[in-house]
Protein backbone atom coordinates (compact mmCIF):
# COMPACT_ATOMS: atom_id res chain seq x y z
CA UNK A 1 0.00 0.00 0.00
CA UNK A 2 2.87 2.27 1.00
CA UNK A 3 4.72 1.89 -2.53
CA UNK A 4 1.44 2.14 -3.99
CA UNK A 5 0.51 5.64 -2.32
CA UNK A 6 3.81 6.70 -3.52
CA UNK A 7 3.97 6.34 -6.92
CA UNK A 8 0.04 7.90 -6.91
CA UNK A 9 1.62 10.85 -5.22
CA UNK A 10 3.82 11.16 -8.13
CA UNK A 11 1.35 12.55 -10.54
CA UNK A 12 1.22 16.03 -9.29
CA UNK A 13 0.60 17.79 -12.68
CA UNK A 14 -2.37 15.73 -12.78
CA UNK A 15 -3.80 16.49 -9.50
CA UNK A 16 -3.46 20.19 -10.07
CA UNK A 17 -5.58 20.28 -13.52
CA UNK A 18 -7.95 17.74 -11.57
CA UNK A 19 -7.96 20.44 -8.77
CA UNK A 20 -8.78 23.55 -11.06
CA UNK A 21 -11.62 21.29 -12.23
CA UNK A 22 -12.59 20.55 -8.99
CA UNK A 23 -12.82 24.67 -8.26
CA UNK A 24 -14.33 24.84 -11.73
CA UNK A 25 -17.11 22.63 -11.31
CA UNK A 26 -17.36 24.01 -7.32
CA UNK A 27 -18.56 27.79 -8.37
CA UNK A 28 -20.96 25.99 -11.22
CA UNK A 29 -22.52 23.97 -8.15
CA UNK A 30 -23.18 27.01 -6.09
CA UNK A 31 -24.69 29.16 -8.44
CA UNK A 32 -27.46 26.72 -8.78
CA UNK A 33 -27.81 25.88 -5.56
CA UNK A 34 -27.76 29.49 -4.77
CA UNK A 35 -30.79 29.65 -7.60
CA UNK A 36 -32.47 26.92 -5.59
CA UNK A 37 -32.24 28.77 -2.65
CA UNK A 38 -33.38 31.87 -4.23
CA UNK A 39 -36.42 30.13 -5.25
CA UNK A 40 -37.28 28.45 -2.15
CA UNK A 41 -40.90 29.38 -0.74
CA UNK A 42 -40.42 27.00 2.36
CA UNK A 43 -37.75 26.30 4.79
CA UNK A 44 -34.73 24.39 3.65
CA UNK A 45 -33.47 21.18 5.68
CA UNK A 46 -29.91 22.86 5.51
CA UNK A 47 -28.87 26.39 6.05
CA UNK A 48 -27.32 27.90 2.67
CA UNK A 49 -23.97 28.42 4.40
CA UNK A 50 -23.90 24.49 5.52
CA UNK A 51 -24.77 23.99 1.83
CA UNK A 52 -21.61 25.48 0.66
CA UNK A 53 -19.43 23.94 2.92
CA UNK A 54 -21.11 20.73 1.81
CA UNK A 55 -20.44 21.39 -1.84
CA UNK A 56 -16.57 22.33 -0.90
CA UNK A 57 -16.38 19.09 1.03
CA UNK A 58 -17.93 17.13 -2.00
CA UNK A 59 -15.16 18.80 -4.10
CA UNK A 60 -11.93 17.99 -2.23
CA UNK A 61 -13.54 14.50 -1.42
CA UNK A 62 -14.58 13.97 -5.06
CA UNK A 63 -12.12 11.12 -5.49
CA UNK A 64 -13.04 8.87 -1.99
CA UNK A 65 -16.62 8.07 -3.95
CA UNK A 66 -15.67 4.80 -5.76
CA UNK A 67 -17.62 5.98 -9.30
CA UNK A 68 -13.88 5.49 -11.26
CA UNK A 69 -12.20 2.28 -11.80
CA UNK A 70 -8.59 1.40 -10.97
CA UNK A 71 -6.97 1.29 -14.66
CA UNK A 72 -3.97 -0.56 -13.76
CA UNK A 73 -6.65 -3.29 -12.19
CA UNK A 74 -8.26 -3.21 -15.37
CA UNK A 75 -5.18 -4.12 -16.89
CA UNK A 76 -3.90 -6.73 -14.83
CA UNK A 77 -7.04 -8.78 -15.23
CA UNK A 78 -7.86 -8.15 -18.80
CA UNK A 79 -4.27 -8.88 -19.82
CA UNK A 80 -3.67 -11.97 -17.70
CA UNK A 81 -1.13 -10.41 -15.50
CA UNK A 82 -3.25 -11.89 -12.74
CA UNK A 83 -1.13 -14.87 -13.21
CA UNK A 84 1.85 -13.13 -11.64
CA UNK A 85 -0.69 -11.25 -8.17
CA UNK A 86 -1.26 -15.20 -7.70
CA UNK A 87 2.49 -16.11 -7.76
CA UNK A 88 2.69 -13.54 -4.87
CA UNK A 89 2.68 -15.52 -1.42
CA UNK A 90 -0.01 -13.52 0.13
CA UNK A 91 -3.86 -13.32 0.21
CA UNK A 92 -4.73 -11.69 -3.37
CA UNK A 93 -8.22 -9.86 -1.89
CA UNK A 94 -5.93 -8.22 1.20
CA UNK A 95 -3.09 -7.14 -1.64
CA UNK A 96 -5.79 -5.73 -4.10
CA UNK A 97 -7.86 -4.13 -0.73
CA UNK A 98 -4.65 -2.36 0.17
CA UNK A 99 -3.82 -1.08 -3.62
CA UNK A 100 -7.45 0.40 -3.66
CA UNK A 101 -6.83 2.04 -0.09
CA UNK A 102 -4.02 3.92 -1.73
CA UNK A 103 -5.86 4.43 -5.23
CA UNK A 104 -8.54 5.95 -2.88
CA UNK A 105 -6.51 8.30 -0.19
CA UNK A 106 -3.71 9.55 -2.32
CA UNK A 107 -4.94 11.17 -5.13
CA UNK A 108 -7.63 12.91 -2.41
CA UNK A 109 -4.38 14.31 -0.48
CA UNK A 110 -3.21 15.99 -3.15
CA UNK A 111 -6.40 17.92 -3.98
CA UNK A 112 -7.87 18.38 -0.50
CA UNK A 113 -5.39 19.94 1.32
CA UNK A 114 -5.39 22.63 -1.10
CA UNK A 115 -8.86 22.80 -1.54
CA UNK A 116 -9.53 23.36 2.01
CA UNK A 117 -6.57 26.16 2.09
CA UNK A 118 -8.78 28.34 -0.60
CA UNK A 119 -12.00 27.55 0.15
CA UNK A 120 -11.99 28.47 4.18
CA UNK A 121 -10.69 31.68 3.59
CA UNK A 122 -11.74 32.45 0.34
CA UNK A 123 -14.70 31.02 -0.73
CA UNK A 124 -17.28 30.34 2.06
CA UNK A 125 -16.54 26.82 3.30
CA UNK A 126 -16.95 27.32 6.90
CA UNK A 127 -15.12 25.13 9.84
CA UNK A 128 -17.13 22.11 11.81
CA UNK A 129 -18.40 24.13 15.11
CA UNK A 130 -16.46 22.28 17.91
CA UNK A 131 -13.65 19.71 18.74
CA UNK A 132 -16.40 16.54 18.75
CA UNK A 133 -17.56 17.64 15.32
CA UNK A 134 -13.83 17.86 13.93
CA UNK A 135 -13.17 14.17 15.36
CA UNK A 136 -16.88 12.54 14.45
CA UNK A 137 -15.63 13.94 10.84
CA UNK A 138 -12.22 12.62 10.67
CA UNK A 139 -13.85 9.02 12.91
CA UNK A 140 -16.08 8.35 10.23
CA UNK A 141 -13.78 9.83 7.17
CA UNK A 142 -11.57 6.95 8.28
CA UNK A 143 -14.42 4.47 8.32
CA UNK A 144 -15.90 5.83 5.15
CA UNK A 145 -11.95 5.16 3.28
CA UNK A 146 -12.25 1.50 4.05
CA UNK A 147 -15.50 1.34 2.96
CA UNK A 148 -15.22 2.28 -0.31
CA UNK A 149 -12.03 1.01 -0.84
CA UNK A 150 -13.76 -2.23 -0.01
CA UNK A 151 -16.85 -0.85 -3.22
CA UNK A 152 -13.69 -0.71 -5.54
CA UNK A 153 -12.30 -4.19 -4.96
CA UNK A 154 -15.70 -5.21 -5.41
CA UNK A 155 -15.91 -3.64 -8.55
CA UNK A 156 -12.92 -4.48 -9.88
CA UNK A 157 -13.81 -8.53 -9.41
CA UNK A 158 -16.55 -8.16 -11.80
CA UNK A 159 -13.93 -7.60 -14.47
CA UNK A 160 -13.81 -11.57 -14.62
CA UNK A 161 -17.31 -11.50 -15.87
CA UNK A 162 -16.82 -8.63 -18.55
CA UNK A 163 -15.37 -8.08 -22.34
CA UNK A 164 -13.45 -4.81 -20.96
CA UNK A 165 -15.24 -3.04 -17.82
CA UNK A 166 -16.67 0.02 -19.50
CA UNK A 167 -20.62 -0.90 -18.64
CA UNK A 168 -19.43 -1.00 -15.18
CA UNK A 169 -17.16 2.01 -15.50
CA UNK A 170 -20.58 4.26 -17.49
CA UNK A 171 -23.25 2.77 -15.03
CA UNK A 172 -21.51 4.02 -11.55
CA UNK A 173 -21.18 6.73 -11.52
CA UNK A 174 -24.82 7.74 -11.74
CA UNK A 175 -25.50 5.90 -8.69
CA UNK A 176 -22.61 6.70 -6.58
CA UNK A 177 -22.25 10.13 -6.70
CA UNK A 178 -26.62 10.41 -6.10
CA UNK A 179 -26.98 8.01 -3.74
CA UNK A 180 -23.73 9.39 -1.16
CA UNK A 181 -24.82 12.99 -1.29
CA UNK A 182 -21.78 14.16 -4.23
CA UNK A 183 -24.05 15.85 -6.58
CA UNK A 184 -27.35 16.76 -4.27
CA UNK A 185 -26.84 16.73 -0.12
CA UNK A 186 -28.92 13.94 1.39
CA UNK A 187 -30.88 15.97 3.64
CA UNK A 188 -32.62 18.00 0.41
CA UNK A 189 -34.21 15.00 -0.90
CA UNK A 190 -37.74 14.12 -0.64
CA UNK A 191 -38.91 12.73 3.11
CA UNK A 192 -39.82 9.30 1.54
CA UNK A 193 -36.95 8.70 0.29
CA UNK A 194 -34.92 9.65 3.04
CA UNK A 195 -35.50 5.70 4.74
CA UNK A 196 -34.15 4.17 1.60
CA UNK A 197 -30.78 6.19 1.71
CA UNK A 198 -30.37 6.23 4.96
CA UNK A 199 -30.20 1.72 4.39
CA UNK A 200 -27.78 2.15 1.56
CA UNK A 201 -24.07 2.07 2.00
CA UNK A 202 -23.22 5.35 0.12
CA UNK A 203 -24.35 7.56 2.72
CA UNK A 204 -21.57 5.95 4.84
CA UNK A 205 -18.64 7.40 2.05
CA UNK A 206 -19.68 11.23 1.73
CA UNK A 207 -22.96 12.20 3.80
CA UNK A 208 -22.35 10.85 7.38
CA UNK A 209 -18.95 12.67 7.59
CA UNK A 210 -19.88 15.86 6.09
CA UNK A 211 -22.98 16.19 8.52
CA UNK A 212 -20.55 15.55 11.38
CA UNK A 213 -18.45 17.96 9.94
CA UNK A 214 -20.99 20.64 9.92
CA UNK A 215 -22.29 19.93 12.80
CA UNK A 216 -25.78 18.32 12.02
CA UNK A 217 -25.00 14.67 13.31
CA UNK A 218 -23.57 14.86 17.30
CA UNK A 219 -21.13 12.55 19.16
CA UNK A 220 -24.26 10.62 20.73
CA UNK A 221 -25.12 9.60 16.73
CA UNK A 222 -21.51 8.15 16.03
CA UNK A 223 -22.22 4.53 17.14
CA UNK A 224 -25.01 4.20 14.73
CA UNK A 225 -22.98 5.51 11.73
CA UNK A 226 -19.84 3.47 12.42
CA UNK A 227 -22.25 0.20 12.63
CA UNK A 228 -24.01 1.42 9.48
CA UNK A 229 -20.47 1.72 7.89
CA UNK A 230 -18.84 -0.96 9.74
CA UNK A 231 -21.84 -3.48 8.61
CA UNK A 232 -21.82 -2.74 5.04
CA UNK A 233 -18.26 -2.93 5.33
CA UNK A 234 -17.74 -6.35 6.05
CA UNK A 235 -20.84 -7.16 3.76
CA UNK A 236 -19.14 -6.14 0.80
CA UNK A 237 -15.78 -7.16 1.68
CA UNK A 238 -17.31 -10.95 1.91
CA UNK A 239 -18.73 -10.45 -1.72
CA UNK A 240 -15.97 -9.23 -2.84
CA UNK A 241 -13.80 -12.40 -1.42
CA UNK A 242 -16.68 -14.56 -2.94
CA UNK A 243 -16.64 -13.21 -6.18
CA UNK A 244 -12.49 -13.21 -6.11
CA UNK A 245 -12.98 -16.91 -5.46
CA UNK A 246 -15.13 -17.76 -8.13
CA UNK A 247 -13.21 -15.53 -10.85
CA UNK A 248 -9.98 -16.81 -10.25
CA UNK A 249 -11.56 -20.51 -9.69
CA UNK A 250 -12.64 -20.41 -13.62
CA UNK A 251 -10.29 -17.89 -14.85
CA UNK A 252 -7.99 -19.57 -18.38
CA UNK A 253 -5.05 -17.54 -18.99
CA UNK A 254 -3.33 -18.28 -22.05
CA UNK A 255 -0.06 -17.54 -23.69
CA UNK A 256 3.75 -17.67 -22.54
Amino acid sequence: MKIRFQSLLQYRLAALAGFATQIFWGFIRLMIFQAFYASAHHPMPMSVSDTVTYIWLGQAFLLLVPWNMDKEMMSVIRTGNVAYELLRPLDCYWYWFAKAIAFRTAPVALRAIPLFILAVPFFGMGLPPDIASLGGFFITLLFAVILSSAMTVLINNSLFWTISGEGIYRLLPSFMMILSGLIIPLPLFPEWLQFLIKILPFRGIIDSPFRFYLGQLQIIDLPGILIHQLIWTIVIIAAGRVLLFRGLKKITIQGG
